[in-house]
């Protein structure tokens, strides 16, 4: 925070995340190895407590005079309806709503979900989030399963995260032309659901692909720097075209 307020750059925006009720409830067992997502009220408790500490950190991003943005990092939600875990989506929705309700309910932050495999997007869609940030690079299909829930999010006002450049095995592979021709490919397909080209882009934003945290730093360099050349390309495209 110290750091931003003294290179404050040009970006309107601070992103802070925090680990989601499901994802955190899932990672907590009892005696007999039981989750905590077997217990709702144990559950709830939770994502009131995780809320909590989103606002904490949205508080704290404050002080830098940025928009805070907050992440709730979910990576279990990929693991909804294969059985593995005892929540089902109406519940699942329900717990994060609780964190994106309490946050909006005191704060201007703008709010997200990460989830960086294959899951029920429209069951993220419906919960009322801002901004859904999944992997583009490996799971673009996955999202196009539910075109009309896309669709009608973007419409909304929602925004997709597309999480275009690999951090994970891919990584260092990707060359820029691949990754463009890849996102182009899925921007294209939301224009052809019947949506305007100009609010496409608007609602588009771009990301690594996942969390950098167990990358060296040099690795974790090298995804940014390609990541900016992609968004500069974009823009000047983008401009063209409209």
């Amino acid at each position: 925070i110290r750091y931003v307020k003294e290179n404050r750059g040009t970006g309107r925006y601070i992103k802070g995340h925090i680990t989601g009720p499901v994802t955190f409830a899932a990672s907590i067992k009892d005696k007999d190895g039981r989750s905590a997502l077997s217990y709702p009220d144990l559950t709830k408790a939770y994502a009131k407590a995780l809320s909590i500490k989103a606002l904490w950190q949205v508080r704290a991003l404050e002080k830098t005079g940025k928009q805070p943005i907050i992440f709730i990092d979910e990576p279990l939600l990929s693991c909804i309806g294969s059985g593995l875990l005892p929540i089902d989506s109406h519940e699942v929705t329900g717990v994060l709503n609780e964190v994106i309700d309490y946050v909006r309910q005191r704060s201007e932050a703008i709010t997200g979900i990460h989830c960086c495999g294959k899951t029920d997007w429209s069951m993220i869609m419906g919960s009322g989030v801002d901004i859904i940030n999944f992997d583009a690079f490996t799971f673009q299909e996955s999202l196009f399963l539910y075109s009309d829930h896309l669709k009608h999010f973007i419409s909304k006002g929602g925004t997709i995260a597309w999480g275009i450049v690999p951090t994970g095995e891919f990584a260092g592979t990707a060359d820029i032309d691949a990754l463009y021709k890849r996102l182009m490919s899925g921007l294209n397909r939301l224009i052809s659901l019947g949506l305007d080209r100009e609010l496409v882009y608007a609602a588009s934003i771009l990301t690594p692909a996942c969390g950098m945290g167990m990358m060296t730093e040099k690795a974790a360099e090298e995804v940014f720097e390609l990541l900016s050349n992609l968004s500069k390309r974009m823009r000047e495209d983008i401009k063209d075209a409209l």
